[in-house]
């Protein structure tokens, strides 16, 4: 492993500085956006404008990297995103903000396939799951790093949209300078959400609602936190605890994932986000029990992620899973688009705390739809289960359909060594 992770030390590292450019501009968009007295409503579409760019990016970045390569695609859309950065303090107008957010969301989706592609890439069967476990600690690492830059500067200048954008653009040095030729990125076409559905109806419907919940916290977060008097070091403390809990809380429901029926899993996970989101509701401001509810809502809502791709994967035959992957993340994507709107709804009419009503609301759908299938289907055996792996819901379809193909291969090698025995 610690050969494998030599060859990728520069993209890794590259990864944490793209992380902490991109975790900054997220939370600098509510708390600029709060100063130049944007409303819930107009800072939600700046919010699906980014989740757009993504989606679109994780489609088309493929084709252009077969078409020029790996090495200038991640150069050309890194300088875009830096400049992007840059233009958000010189540009503030909701439309202007929507359409960069677009271009900035297209941007690393772009440098996530290219640098997820060099990754798989470098990693053999035995070393994958240990390859991406060290890319995803790196992203959730470089968001947790960004709030604390916040508080070197003032969100009322240019001067951290500007740090933003030279992280982004240093990112490039390390990948660059090491950057080894690779095969084009090869992401399967995208499985159909009849047949997604019908496969796996809670990983389709589950999957589309905790778009919406991932994006609206890792969005609408910073607006709520700025809108209800939060200082700008608070905001950033606040944003922080919503990833933080991810890596607390990942290990333990990933463990459990393996050694039960995974449908209670995501009930209890849901269950436990609505009720994290229902104290938030209900502290009426109080410092400490918001960061409370941010570390358990953000908390549950990665593991559900990787929890509902491994059932869903556990649900279909091996050849079908890299298509499902595909499919999952456009499913994602379309609820991270509806998401903000909905809650930027609420909160233009209902005030910021609203912001923990809807997240308490798809929280609920998602325990009841599980509850409801544990109704029509009887759980399949637990031995029989695809290992769980903790893939990030900013992972694109070439990181979600590698975990997905290293987790199979780790199920099947674990129950031969089993029948051996």
């Amino acid at each position: 492993m610690i050969q494998v992770l030599s060859g990728v030390w520069s993209l890794l590292l590259g990864i944490v500085f793209i992380m902490l450019g991109n975790g900054m501009h997220f939370t600098l968009i509510g708390l600029r956006g709060g100063i130049e007295a944007f409303s819930s409503a107009e800072l939600a579409i700046v919010t699906s404008g980014y989740f757009v760019g993504f989606l679109s990016g994780a489609r088309l970045a493929p084709v252009l990297i077969r078409q020029v390569g790996h090495v200038r695609v991640f150069a050309a859309l890194g300088s875009l995103m830096s400049a992007g950065l840059i233009a958000f303090p010189l540009l503030t107008e909701p439309w202007a903000w929507t359409i960069l957010r677009l271009l900035v969301g297209f941007c690393i989706s772009g440098v996530y396939v290219t640098a997820e592609s060099w990754l798989n890439n470098a990693a053999t069967n035995e070393t994958r799951g240990g390859v991406l476990s060290a890319y995803m600690m790196a992203q959730t690492l470089g968001i947790i790093g960004a709030q604390g830059l916040l508080n070197l500067g003032d969100a009322a200048g240019a001067g951290l949209f500007i740090g933003a954008s030279i992280l982004v653009s240093l990112s490039l040095t390390p990948i660059l300078l090491a950057a080894t030729p690779v095969p084009a990125a090869a992401v399967t076409r995208p499985m159909g959400l009849r047949a997604l559905y019908t496969g796996s109806p809670l990983g389709t419907v589950g999957i589309f609602l905790l778009g919406g919940v991932y994006a609206t916290q890792s969005g609408m977060g910073a607006v709520f936190a700025t809108q209800i008097g939060m200082s700008a070091a608070q905001v950033s403390l606040f944003v922080a605890m919503l990833f933080a809990g991810a890596l607390v809380l990942q290990y333990p429901i990933g463990w459990l994932s393996d050694r039960m029926d995974r449908r209670r899993l995501i009930l209890g996970s849901a269950v436990l986000g609505a009720a994290a989101c229902g104290l938030g509701w209900a502290t009426e401001g109080d410092l400490w029990a918001l960061m409370a509810s941010a570390f358990l809502a953000g908390g549950v809502t990665t593991p559900l992620y990787a929890l509902l791709l491994a059932y869903t994967n556990d649900a279909l035959d091996a050849e079908d899973m890299p298509a499902a992957s595909g499919g999952l993340v456009f499913t994602f994507g379309l609820g991270a688009i509806a998401g903000p709107l909905l809650a930027g709804w609420a909160m233009q009419g209902g005030g910021p705390f609203a912001f923990w009503l809807v997240l308490a609301a798809v929280f609920g759908v998602i325990a009841g739809y599980a509850l409801y299938r544990m109704t029509q289907r009887a759980p399949g055996p637990v031995d029989e289960t695809e290992s769980y792996l903790g893939v990030l819901p900013t992972a694109t379809p070439v990181a979600v359909e590698a975990a997905g193909a290293w987790a199979a291969e780790q199920a099947e090698a674990e129950r031969e060594a089993e029948g051996v025995a």
